[in-house]
């Protein structure tokens, strides 16, 4: 299978494998889509990480090859695949974060942009959104969340150049949100996720969904969103032992599902 769905423990990988630089088309699409609702099915998942069994690439984005010999229609239905699937992830009450040690470039690095965090390793290699030199734009998704992560005016020079970013560009500019030394990304990746699955999830999740149903709402609407949200919150069992460790003043013990 180009991409596969497992679970270590209480954290979740969806692993893109399609040698030689995980380029994909529409059955990869198709197994992306399956893994990512394999993860949202999995109540013993409470994070999950996006990664490439691949030592060189994330993904090098979509396989141009097939773009050139598809007609324009079954083009499209990929993309129309690819935004309904990576829309997905950002309504699952899971965090998941993409981890990026090898070249992620056009559809390679939207599939990143799609998770809710990114953490990269130094080393050489590359990130970018280059469809433009193609005569083409960033389809499956580059244009929509690329501004809402970076800012219009550099997302949109990054775009229209084409230009590729080193590692360390692309922390500085915010699309990598950790930078590790290459040999501790799995490691420094695996911990952080760890950590999210040993606290509260449903507050964790409750947090992630406000943010993504609200950060483009007005605020009084956002508020109405975030009201919605920490309702049931009181009343959760997370809550309990959370406020119940506090007053106690112990490490709160958050029940796992497995």
């Amino acid at each position: 299978m180009a991409v596969e769905y497992g679970r270590e423990g209480n954290v979740g990988y969806v692993t893109l494998n399609k040698p030689p630089a995980n380029s994909y088309d529409y059955s990869f699409m198709e197994e992306l889509g399956e893994s990512v609702n394999e993860a949202a099915s999995d109540a013993g998942a409470r994070a999950v990480i996006l990664r490439s069994a691949s030592e060189r690439f994330f993904s090098a984005g979509a396989d141009i090859k097939a773009f050139n010999q598809n007609p324009p229609e079954e083009n499209m239905d990929m993309i129309r695949l690819a935004h309904e699937n990576l829309a997905r992830i950002a309504e699952l009450p899971k965090v998941f974060i993409a981890q990026i040690g090898a070249t992620a470039l056009g559809g390679g690095l939207e599939m990143a942009l799609a998770c809710d965090l990114r953490f990269g390793a130094e080393g050489e290699y590359y990130l970018g959104l280059p469809e433009a030199t193609l005569g083409l734009l960033p389809g499956n998704g580059g244009t929509q969340r690329l501004p809402r992560l970076i800012g219009a005016p550099k997302a949109l020079d990054l775009m229209i150049t084409g230009r590729r970013l080193s590692p360390p560009e692309a922390h500085e500019l915010g699309i990598l949100d950790r930078l590790f030394p290459a040999g501790s990304l799995e490691e420094e990746t695996l911990k952080y996720a760890q950590g999210l699955a040993d606290g509260a999830a449903q507050a964790i999740g409750s947090i992630k969904l406000a943010v993504h149903r609200g950060m483009d709402k007005p605020l009084a609407e956002g508020l109405g969103i975030e009201r919605e949200l920490v309702e049931p919150l009181f009343s959760s069992e997370e809550s309990k032992e959370g406020i119940g460790a506090f007053m106690e003043k112990r490490k709160p013990e958050f029940a796992k599902q497995t």
